[in-house]
């Protein structure tokens, strides 16, 4: 009896092993669920550059721009516009990262950077927009906050396109049923060697120049890419004072130039010609300012639009 006993206790032992075994076996398996949920990449919508437009009267003409580096007055949307469809066939989501722009392909990445506190963050462009008074980009509420504008509703900021990281992400997307072709251009062979050279030892005479970082945007694995997305984080760069102008034309002759100068005086502003080159050719441009806000800007921008000058913009610089 006494054995029988003893025996009986070890299969009770090796019953309770077993059911300890099992349960840490289920929360393995919950936790690496998590884990898969967790690192899934995002849905994104086919690759979209899409043909002109009109919007209340204004043309708009998307086309790739991988050099995009532009300057100009930020909005955001969110109640609105969430959970409706991009223009890319995307579900919006005023909590992502992402933002319309007006010719931009769909999807591309770009760095924004708001050029009054120096906070800057990746976004993905998924939708067209904005349409109202000459904004150059249309953050989601998400991405507002972060650069710190939500409660003013706008910002001056830099736009510019992440070259690479936007390529690779429109040659996924282009992969899905519905979308636009994309041929990226063909990249040159790298020439030449590349050596590693150590830092000199503590004390030593040179001094190597101080390199600023940049977070790249976090890469989800899908298929055989590597997709890039946004990671939310935010960095701080050094900025300059800018100003905000109503440009209200632009010229190669420099004599008409002064002849709108001359006519703008009347609207009680300081005006200023300007020159700069595009495509090797100079051009003089008219504009308006230094403006103190943005309010006052629309205002300004309406008139010169009303009284004859429809391809008035608003530039910051």
């Amino acid at each position: 009896m006494r054995g029988l006993r003893g025996f009986h206790r070890v299969l009770a032992a090796m019953a309770l092993l077993g059911l300890v075994a099992a349960c840490a076996e289920t929360n393995l398996a919950v936790e690496t669920t998590k884990v898969v949920t967790r690192q899934a990449p995002e849905v994104t919508g086919p690759y979209k550059v899409g043909k002109p437009y009109q919007v209340g009267g204004v043309w708009y003409y998307p086309q790739p721009d991988y050099n995009y580096d532009e300057t100009g007055i930020a909005s955001w949307y969110g109640p609105g516009f969430h959970s409706k469809a991009t223009a890319n066939g995307e579900t919006y989501d005023e909590n992502d990262l992402t933002a319309a722009h007006k010719t931009l392909p769909m999807p591309s990445l770009v760095r924004v950077t708001n050029l009054e506190n120096g906070r800057s963050i990746v976004v993905r462009v998924n939708d067209r927009g904005p349409f109202v008074n000459n904004r150059i980009i249309d953050m989601s509420r998400r991405g507002a906050q972060l650069l710190g504008f939500e409660q003013n509703g706008t910002a001056k900021v830099r736009v510019q396109v992440m070259k690479d990281e936007s390529m690779m992400l429109a040659a996924k997307a282009s992969s899905q049923a519905g979308g636009d072709s994309f041929s990226p251009a063909p990249q040159a062979a790298p020439a030449g060697t590349v050596t590693a050279q150590a830092l000199p030892p503590a004390g030593g005479s040179a001094t190597p120049a101080p390199v600023q970082a940049t977070q790249a945007p976090k890469a989800s694995a899908i298929g055989n890419v590597q997709v890039p997305k946004p990671t939310g984080q935010v960095s701080v760069v050094p900025v300059k004072p800018s100003n905000i102008f109503i440009q209200a034309g632009a010229f190669l002759r420099q004599q008409n130039a002064q002849q709108l100068q001359m006519k703008l005086t009347s609207l009680g502003h300081q005006t200023r010609i300007t020159q700069f080159l595009l495509n090797q050719q100079r051009f003089y441009r008219v504009q308006l300012g230094p403006i103190g806000s943005v309010e006052e800007a629309d205002a300004l921008l309406q008139k010169l639009i009303d009284t004859g000058h429809p391809d008035a913009r608003i530039a910051v610089n």
